[in-house]
């Protein structure tokens, strides 16, 4: 019993941070890259598309880490590109027409759509169960409602904790198929950045 409670909030946490970085990284690329793009004919752009460029090793081998921490699904290594030596503008030539940096950008702003079913799920599947569950408890507070019908008294609260245990249920199962497919998103993420 420990370890599916301590799974199912292992899952849950795995789900909201699969929001969170998904949320970073669009924000953090749309960004940097419109800032590099637009302050490119100055000398401060390149160097700046150059550093964004070679953060997407690092986030890539975050979430590869992150995924195998949390999902226990078994990702190949992501070999980490040694930059050139030379100029910072050969540097620069070599980070911006390398396509993995750009494939990896690409992959990991498009976590924010897996991020956003992610948060859904996690809604559904483990906050909702839990306030059902709870009602009993948030009976003085007055804020509990089921479809329009407000449970205030005891019997509609127990009746929602049955519900409640039933939806933590089939949650868990679910939830394990949501974490499982986020999960595989990863290493098809890397698989395809190679």
């Amino acid at each position: 019993m420990k370890n599916r409670i301590v799974r199912n909030m292992q899952n849950m946490a795995f789900l909201l941070l699969t929001f969170t970085t998904g949320l970073f990284y669009f924000c953090f690329y749309l960004v940097s890259l419109m800032l590099g793009v637009s302050l490119s004919f100055t000398v401060i752009g390149i160097p700046l598309l150059t550093y964004v460029m070679r953060s997407t090793q690092t986030f890539v081998r975050y979430e590869r880490i992150q995924t195998k921490i949390y999902t226990d699904i078994s990702i190949e290594d992501y070999e980490e590109k040694l930059p050139i030596e030379g100029s910072l503008w050969m540097q620069a030539k070599d980070e911006l027409l390398d396509q993995r940096n750009w494939r990896a950008i690409q992959w990991l702003m498009l976590k924010l759509i897996i991020g956003i079913v992610c948060l859904f799920c996690a809604m559904i599947l483990y906050i909702v169960p839990l306030t059902f569950i709870l009602s009993p408890f948030l009976i003085p507070f007055g804020g509990v409602q089921f479809m329009n019908i407000p449970i205030d008294t005891l019997p509609k609260s127990l009746l929602m904790v049955v519900f409640g245990g039933v939806l933590v249920v089939i949650g868990s199962w679910l939830g394990n198929g949501v974490v499982r497919m986020s999960g595989s998103y990863t290493r098809h993420m890397i698989k395809a950045i190679k």
